[in-house]
């Protein structure tokens, strides 16, 4: 193994624990952004079905935004997998990533309330491009700092290539966010085809 900072630490393993907290947190919070109707004794069957068919757009920003978070904690723990050291540097930029991170229930909630409207998208698109730009950095210093084990440099290669998915994917959301804000978020279900694109 390649380890050529003197200032590393000897584990990763607080920033792990850290990276879990938040996330389990966050994903737990995103559900409290689907509010239940209050009924009254008069309440309808159909009222109900009403609300519900109401609430799938709600639901598909709920699921997304739960996916996407699933996939960059998934990201993360592969990259501490390799990740052997870290230094007060790559804390920081963990910690900032974290910062977009726990955002990621109030812009879901913001969608939830006002995802028709322009600004509710592009605070929503923006926050997860944070997140993946935030997400690629942490590789890049920690493979330019020989905190990882050894990779070949083509297997680095490629992974810095894929940490470009989500942000990619999040530009392309902001751009239709100018133009159908309500469908802007529909972009993310691209990003199978753009990782496969990047890997070709």
């Amino acid at each position: 193994m390649a380890y050529g900072n003197n200032d590393a630490w000897e584990t990763t393993g607080r920033i792990e624990t850290l990276v879990d907290g938040i996330f389990a947190i966050a994903l737990t919070l995103l559900v409290l952004n689907l509010s239940i109707p209050q009924l009254t004794n008069s309440m309808s069957n159909i009222a109900v079905e009403d609300y519900l068919i109401g609430l799938i757009p709600d639901l598909f920003t709920y699921a997304l935004s739960f996916v996407i978070l699933a996939i960059f904690w998934r990201i993360n723990h592969q990259q501490f997998y390799r990740i052997k050291r870290a230094n007060n540097v790559l804390l920081w930029i963990t910690v900032i990533w974290l910062l977009f991170v726990a955002l990621v229930p109030f812009s879901t909630s913001l969608m939830g309330g006002y995802g028709e409207t322009q600004a509710a998208n592009i605070f929503f698109n923006i926050n997860l491009l944070l997140i993946g730009i935030f997400s690629g950095l942490i590789w890049y210093y920690a493979t330019k700092k020989d905190f990882i084990e050894e990779l070949s440099r083509e297997k680095i290669i490629e992974l810095n290539k894929l940490n470009l998915m989500l942000p990619i994917a999040a530009l392309i959301a902001i751009g239709a966010s100018f133009i159908i804000p309500a469908f802007s978020t529909v972009t993310y279900l691209a990003i199978p085809l753009i990782k496969r694109i990047i890997r070709a």
